[in-house]
C-alpha cells in the first residue's frame, strides 16, 4: 500500500492532467485542420492575401475577445460554463469545414472565424482555471506539461488525417480534404465528453489555489507587464502563420515525384507539433529557474525561421525552418501563460489574461495580414520583416527581466 501512495499524483496534479487530455482531444480537432487549412482555402479559391488577412482576423476575434471575456470571467467567476460554452463552438465549428461547396473559400472563412470565437470564450476561464492548480514556483512546469499534452493532440491530429487520406483512393482532392474535415466530429465529441465529465469531477477549482483572493483591487498596467506586453506585440506580429506555410509548400514542393504532396502534408505539421511539446516541456523547466532568459532563448532560436522556409527552396532547410517554427510555438505558449500568472495576482488573472492576449491578437491580425499581401508582393521583404519584429521583441523581453529583477531587489531589500 505505502508502495503505490508514492506514484499517487495529488488533486491538482490528476486535474491538470484530465483537462490536459481534454485539450488533447480538442488539439486533435482543429490542429488536425490546421494542417491542411491553407492548401484547402488554396484550393478552393482563396488567394494569399486572402488566407494571410482571414489567418490574422481568425486571431484578432480570437485574441483580442478575450480580454471582453477575461473580465466576465472575473467579474461572475463563471470559469466552467464559459469554458464549455467556448469549446462547444470552437471544435464544433471544424467539421462544419467538410460541408462548403468547391469555391466556398468565404463560407469556410465564416467558419475559421466562428471557431476563433468560440475560443476567445473559453481561453481566459479555462487559463485562469489552470493557473488555480499551479503555483508561482512551478508555473513553467505546469503550463509546460499542458502543453506537451496540447501538442501531443496536435501530433496525432494530422496523423489521424493522413491515415484517412491513406485509405481514401476515390475521389479528388478536394473530396479527399472534405472527408477528413468531417472525421474530425470524432475527437470533437470526445472532448466535450470527457470536459463534462472534468468539470463534474473538480467544480470548484479555485480551491486549489492557497493565495488569499483580494477582491477590493482592480487590474493595473504595470511599468513591467507593459514592457511585455510590447514584446509579445511584436513577436506576434512577426511570426507567421502555418496557413501561409502550408500554401507555400503546396504551391512550391508538391508535384508528382514529390514526397510532399497533399497526402503527406499533414504529416509535416504533425512534425512541428511533436517539436512544439518537446519545446513546451523543455522551457516551462526552464522559466522556472531562469525566468525571462528562457523567453529570450527561445525567442532567438525560433528568429530566422522564415528565412529557411521561404528565403530557399530545399528539402533540409524547409524541415530546421520547421523545427524552428515549433520551437518558437511551444516555447511562447508555455511561458507566455506562465509570465501571465505570476505577474498577475488571483482576483485579476482572467483579466490579466484576456489583456495580454487583446494585444497579441491585434498585432498578430495586423502581421498575418501583412505577410499574406508581401507574400504576394516581395517576398524577400516579408521575411526581413518578420525576423526584425523577432529580434526587436527580444530586447523588450529582456528589458522586462531586468525590471523584475530590480522590483526583486527591492521588495527584498525593504524586507
Amino acid at each position: 500500500m505505502r508502495r503505490n501512495n508514492r506514484f499517487r499524483f495529488s488533486p491538482a496534479m490528476s486535474f491538470i492532467l484530465l483537462f490536459g487530455i481534454v485539450s488533447l482531444l480538442s488539439d486533435m480537432t482543429h490542429e488536425g485542420a490546421a494542417s491542411i487549412q491553407g492548401s484547402y482555402l488554396s484550393l478552393i479559391g482563396a488567394s494569399a492575401t486572402a488566407i494571410g488577412f482571414i489567418s490574422g482576423f481568425g486571431e484578432l476575434l480570437g485574441y483580442s475577445l478575450r480580454f471582453v471575456f477575461g473580465k466576465i470571467a472575473d467579474k461572475s467567476k463563471k470559469y466552467w460554463p464559459l469554458t464549455i460554452i467556448g469549446y462547444l463552438i470552437d471544435i464544433l465549428s471544424v467539421p462544419l469545414l467538410g460541408l462548403v461547396g468547391r469555391n466556398g473559400w468565404i463560407l469556410a472563412c465564416v467558419l475559421l472565424s466562428i471557431q476563433r470565437i468560440g475560443k476567445s470564450i473559453k481561453k481566459p476561464a479555462k487559463d485562469t482555471i489552470m493557473s488555480f492548480a499551479a503555483n508561482k514556483r512551478n508555473a513553467g512546469k505546469i503550463f509546460g506539461i499542458s502543453e506537451v499534452l496540447d501538442q501531443i493532440g496536435a501530433f496525432l491530429g494530422p496523423v489521424f488525417l493522413y491515415l484517412i487520406m491513406l485509405f481514401q483512393t476515390n475521389g479528388d482532392t478536394f473530396i479527399t480534404y472534405s472527408i477528413c474535415f468531417l472525421f474530425l466530429s470524432i475527437p470533437a465529441t470526445l472532448t466535450i465528453i470527457l470536459l463534462i465529465f472534468t468539470k463534474k469531477k473538480y467544480p470548484v477549482p479555485e480551491n486549489f489555489e492557497q493565495e488569499k483572493e483580494i477582491t477590493d483591487t482592480k487590474f493595473k498596467l504595470t511599468p513591467c507587464f507593459i514592457l511585455y506586453i510590447i514584446g509579445i506585440s511584436l513577436f506576434a506580429f512577426g511570426f507567421i502563420d502555418y496557413s501561409l506555410i502550408s500554401m507555400h509548400i503546396s504551391n512550391t514542393y508538391f508535384s508528382e515525384t514529390s514526397f510532399i504532396n497533399e497526402t503527406t502534408l499533414p504529416l509535416i505539421y504533425s512534425f512541428a507539433m511533436m517539436i512544439d511539446a518537446i519545446a513546451a516541456i523543455i522551457f516551462g523547466k526552464l522559466y522556472d529557474k531562469f525566468n525571462m532568459i528562457s523567453l529570450i532563448i527561445a525567442t532567438l532560436l525560433a528568429s530566422f525561421f522564415p528565412l529557411l522556409i521561404f528565403g530557399f527552396h530545399s528539402y533540409v532547410s524547409l524541415f530546421i525552418g520547421v523545427i524552428m517554427w515549433g520551437i518558437g510555438m511551444g516555447a511562447e505558449e508555455s511561458i507566455l501563460k506562465a509570465v501571465v500568472s505570476t505577474m498577475v495576482n488571483k482576483s485579476n488573472r482572467a483579466t490579466g489574461f484576456g489583456t495580454f492576449e487583446l494585444f497579441f491578437g491585434v498585432f498578430w491580425f495586423v502581421g498575418s495580414t501583412l505577410m499574406g499581401y508581401l507574400y504576394d508582393k516581395n517576398i524577400n521583404l516579408m521575411i526581413i520583416l518578420s525576423i526584425s519584429a523577432s529580434l526587436l521583441s527580444i530586447v523588450f523581453y529582456l528589458f522586462t527581466f531586468l525590471r523584475l529583477k530590480k522590483e526583486k531587489n527591492n521588495c527584498d531589500k525593504s524586507q
